[in-house]
């Protein structure tokens, strides 16, 4: 059974930095692209990040560019979301997201796994 765990959100003002991690099992890792999307309340799921089962290329949302930088590590089956000048904004549910190669582009309802989320909070 494929789990996706993720941890490390919080609540940090704003300006500040928080490090995602998603713990991935049950699927050949490195054979995934992951991802982040995010939802915030009364507002629809929103991509943040992807990053391909080879690391080779990434996408970020406009909203998260130069701010946000995902990464993987395929020994540890962990795709990470470094966070970095946080803004109230960005206060959200984090879900981490797998999908096999990427064949879709990472489509939402092309999402083969997803993980509970992650609460993240910026205070102004």
């Amino acid at each position: 059974q494929v789990q996706l765990v993720e941890s490390g959100g919080g609540l940090v003002q704003a300006g500040g930095s928080l490090r995602l991690s998603c713990a991935a099992s049950g699927l050949t890792f490195s054979s995934y692209a992951m991802g982040w999307f995010r939802q915030a309340p009364g507002k629809e799921r929103e991509f943040v990040a992807y990053i391909s089962w080879s690391a080779a290329t990434t996408y970020y949302a406009d909203s998260v560019k130069g701010r946000f930088t995902i990464s993987r590590d395929n020994a540890k089956n962990t795709v990470y979301l470094q966070m970095n000048s946080l803004k109230p904004e960005d206060t959200a549910v984090y879900c981490c997201a797998a999908e096999y190669r990427g064949v879709t582009g990472f489509r939402p309802e092309a999402i083969d796994s997803w993980g509970q989320g992650t609460q993240v909070t910026v205070s102004s």
